[in-house]
């Protein structure tokens, strides 16, 4: 049997699925987190439904740059344990716990700054209070995400992300429960409005911290303590090392997200019409893609084990099972935005809505299906390389393509279509176009990486 081989092996697919589904399942409850706050939002007036598209875009864009950099501890603990076991993999755990807990109170110390952010634009001065007050308390649950991303990366690196399910099963229900109270005054808690919604997600993260911090083996904080204690040069340079890899990450993850929200400001040019239609689509676009990250989180672990091995063979055959898997999902999903838009958009906005508005959310839903394949191979790609160590040409694909090419080309074509809303459902599949084209050239790196067997992860022992 020829062992490089590339099909569907069932004993892999098993694999993927223990480690992937437990993710998914977590990924859904973020989904189900955010659809909550979406529908309280858009129901609780229409000054906040039009203020949470651009403020939870923005809000995710910069937490994002700092769960991005602390996440990629999981490539780190995943080749650990693949190379050498749980004694390595702890080591490298307690190195993404220092640089977490050093990035969460950098993020936390910004809150000033960011909660200025919606006054730069020219949107109406109630919109922009709305979305101010609401980034400024992202700071507050974004550190703790920050702090949760470097905990979850330990559990998830050696496969045990039931852990991250039960523990966000927990924060989930917690956040679901908060954001209802004190959006809208529930449950003997005050009304806070937009302010509620980020709150809300603050005690949801709180409790997801207290799950991990109970589940966590003491080797690791063993080796927390043994790097503050010592405090040496060569100390310094694994942290160094980890947040340079980390930061370039971190600032891919940061521009992805950015460049989604300077695509919801580009769309408010097509005219008020196009910007309620896009941030009724917005959540049923999350339905689309993120699921699909916990296949991709899943698939980059058992890649980074293989890596760790020295298994490169192993690798095309995880990312053809792990690719089979997510199309069946984007089949399937796609086959609603396009055949039932309706009800998908109405629990968000849809209802109630003009005509044309309708109109106008229904022909976005039907070419929604563009963005989810296009994201599969992007997001796969990138999650992959991530397990590989490499982030620099991860950070400039992505800035060159996306920053240089699609999202002006987005901006001069909607400059010639002020004020028609027929022309958003062309906005997304001219995004969808380069978001394929980054997916492909991150593929072709990985084909690269694997012939050359490439690793640009230098990993340093645990002293004892």
């Amino acid at each position: 049997m020829n062992q490089n081989r590339v099909g569907f092996d069932f004993r892999i697919a098993r694999k993927i699925l223990n480690v992937s589904i437990p993710l998914m399942g977590s990924m859904v409850g973020n989904l189900l987190m955010l659809l909550v706050d979406r529908i309280c939002l858009a129901r609780y007036s229409n000054d906040t439904l039009a203020a949470s598209g651009p403020a939870i875009y923005t809000a995710m864009a910069i937490v994002a740059f700092f769960t991005s950099a602390v996440g990629f501890s999981r490539s780190c603990v995943a080749q650990a344990y693949g190379r050498s076991g749980h004694g390595e993999a702890a080591y490298q755990a307690a190195i993404g716990i220092f640089v977490g807990a050093a990035l969460a109170v950098i993020l936390l110390l910004l809150a000033p700054l960011i909660e200025t952010i919606p006054f730069l634009s020219n949107r109406p001065p109630a919109i922009t209070h709305l979305e101010s007050q609401f980034l400024y308390w992202s700071c507050y649950f974004g550190s703790v995400m920050t702090f949760n991303m470097s905990l979850s990366s330990y559990f998830n690196g050696i496969g045990k992300t039931r852990i991250t399910l039960i523990a966000g099963l927990i924060g989930q229900a917690v956040d679901i429960v908060m954001t209802i109270g004190l959006v809208f005054g529930k449950f003997g808690l005050p009304e806070l409005g937009m302010r509620g919604s980020a709150i809300g997600t603050l005690f949801g993260t709180l409790a997801i911290l207290a799950c991990y911090l109970s589940f966590m083996p003491s080797d690791v904080w063993v080796n927390v303590k043994k790097l503050i204690v010592k405090r040496g040069d060569h100390i310094l340079g694994q942290v160094l090392a980890r947040v340079k890899k980390g930061f370039t990450i971190g600032v891919s993850a940061g521009i992805d997200n950015l460049g989604n929200a300077a695509f919801i400001w580009i769309i408010a040019g097509l005219g008020s019409i196009a910007l309620a239609a896009n941030n009724i689509n917005l959540t049923v676009n999350y339905i689309g893609i993120i699921p699909l990250i916990g296949l991709g989180i899943g698939c980059s672990v058992l890649c980074g084990k293989a890596i760790g091995e020295g298994d490169y063979p192993q690798i095309p055959r995880i990312l053809f099972v792990t690719l089979t898997i997510e199309l069946i999902y984007v089949v399937v999903i796609s086959f609603f935005q396009i055949a039932t838009p309706e009800i998908l958009l109405s629990p968000f906005g849809l209802m109630g809505k003009p005509e044309e508005i309708k109109r106008a959310s229904i022909a976005t839903s039907q070419v929604l299906w563009t963005y989810s394949l296009a994201f599969t191979f992007s997001m796969t790609g990138a999650a992959v390389m991530e397990s590989f160590g490499l982030t620099r040409f991860l950070f400039f694909t992505r800035f060159i393509l996306m920053w240089t090419i699609s999202i002006p080309t987005i901006y001069v074509v909607t400059t010639g279509h002020v004020g028609d809303a027929n022309f958003l459902p062309t906005c997304w599949v001219i995004g969808s176009v380069f978001e394929a084209i980054i997916g492909a050239l991150y593929f072709w790196r990985i084909w690269l990486a694997v012939k050359h067997r490439q690793n640009d992860i230098v990993l340093a022992h645990a002293e004892s």
